[in-house]
């Protein structure tokens, strides 16, 4: 039977698309839920603004699709250093009001127009170049024997290419999205191999840490030592609200106050479309979830951590059937950021985890978190693409043909 070739469109991963498609649908109906009644003059604008995004996102996934392994192994080094050079803008070009609101100067602001968040665009580059750092690594000491030392020796080349990060997110005082930064580092550093005997004790001395700061944290004076130590105001007020959320439900900590009461007031199938009797501070960024829980109630909710598992899942799969490290510890790096994201804000949303301000992959509104979100599933999609035209390359080898010679009978 002859091989026929396939067209772009076969090699399309559309059960990754699929569930992408439908958290961008919910987010787009849950923004002009909060938005028409908090900003009804601009409730249209607002979600048609996040509509152009999308598809600004979707283009760029497109494109990302086609890129190979040997392209992306180029570019990555630049794509960090240019990643980087993005991230100290905010420290020169920022709104006062912006930070005087969030205490963070994460934000690209120029003449009192909010512009972009470099970070989230770092978080690809990251990603790519770690990914690019424990492949080079692994194939220049295949041949060695795995030790602690070699073990610390690639912990530590990850470390020099993380700290410039945290460095700059530290000068930006955007604690979150640092964290981010360290759940990818430190899925990387799991998938890479690295020995129990060091992960262990990390982990162990990380509880210990955290700890004795939260012990320090509701001690007598604690709070005053910290803030000496240097510690945000913002920051100092978060962890409060987490802890205590409706003690001080009508100063600091009433958006969490507010939050909480707007999940649990949605029951089990919500109050309607449409529907809110409750103020709760930007619902259309990072508290988004409470609009999906007060108007959807348990089920909605539950169809949206359904849909995120469904995502991560194929995303799994893509990532289990590709042969190609490089791939695999790009898709490990962008599994991580989601699921930390996800875990992080909802947890932060239902007062199990402190608020943070990271927004909800694919449903907050804003238009950087949209298009990084949308780069990595171009990412992944170019893994899925890959795959598909190795699996052709092992359908069209043509089957060996014997050459057959008749001798003339004399």
């Amino acid at each position: 039977m002859p091989y026929q070739r396939r067209t772009f469109e076969s090699r399309i991963d559309y059960s990754l698309i699929l569930p992408v498609l439908m958290l961008l649908s919910i987010g787009v109906v849950a923004i002009y839920i909060a938005v028409s009644h908090d900003y009804p003059d601009n409730a249209w604008p607002m979600v048609g603004q996040q509509i152009a995004w999308i598809a600004v996102g979707f283009l760029l996934s497109f494109i990302l699709m086609f890129f190979n392994t040997k392209f992306l192994w180029k570019i990555t080094p630049y794509l960090y250093v240019f990643g980087l050079g993005l991230m100290v803008l905010p420290l020169i070009f920022y709104s006062e009001s912006l930070v005087a609101s969030t205490g963070a100067k994460n934000w690209i602001a120029i003449r009192g127009v909010t512009l972009f968040q470099p970070s989230e665009f770092m978080k690809i580059s990251y990603i790519l170049m770690l990914s690019r750092l424990v492949v080079h690594f692994l194939q220049q000491h295949k041949q060695d024997e795995r030790t602690l030392a070699l073990d610390f020796f690639l912990i530590l080349k990850l470390g020099l290419y993380t700290v410039p990060v945290l460095v700059l997110l530290t000068l930006q005082s955007d604690l979150g999205t640092a964290l981010v930064f360290v759940a990818i580092y430190g899925g990387i550093v799991l998938l890479s191999g690295v020995s129990w005997k060091i992960i262990l004790p990390v982990f162990l001395t990380g509880v210990l840490l955290l700890g004795g700061f939260l012990f320090i944290f509701i001690s007598d004076g604690g709070r005053a030592f910290l803030h000496n130590l240097g510690m945000p105001t913002y920051q100092i007020n978060r962890i409060l609200a987490w802890l205590h959320p409706f003690d001080y439900a009508q100063t600091t900590t009433f958006q969490q106050a507010q939050g909480q009461i707007a999940v649990g007031s949605g029951g089990l199938t919500g109050q309607g479309f449409n529907v809110s009797n409750l103020l709760v501070p930007v619902r259309e960024s990072d508290m988004i979830f409470t609009v999906i829980a007060e108007d959807f109630g348990f089920l909605g909710s539950t169809l949206v951590i359904m849909l995120y598992l469904l995502l991560i899942y194929r995303m799994l799969k893509i990532t289990i059937k590709s042969n190609n490290q490089f791939y695999t510890y790009i898709s490990t790096g962008f599994i991580m950021m989601l699921l930390f994201h996800i875990f992080e804000n909802i947890g932060a949303v239902t007062g199990i985890l402190p608020l943070t301000g990271i927004p909800l992959p694919f449903i907050s509104q804003g238009g950087s978190s949209i298009i990084s979100n949308l780069i990595g599933v171009g990412l992944l999609l170019s893994v899925s693409y890959q795959n598909s035209l190795t699996d052709e390359k092992k359908e069209r080898i043509p089957a060996v043909r014997k050459k057959v010679v008749l001798k003339k009978l004399k």
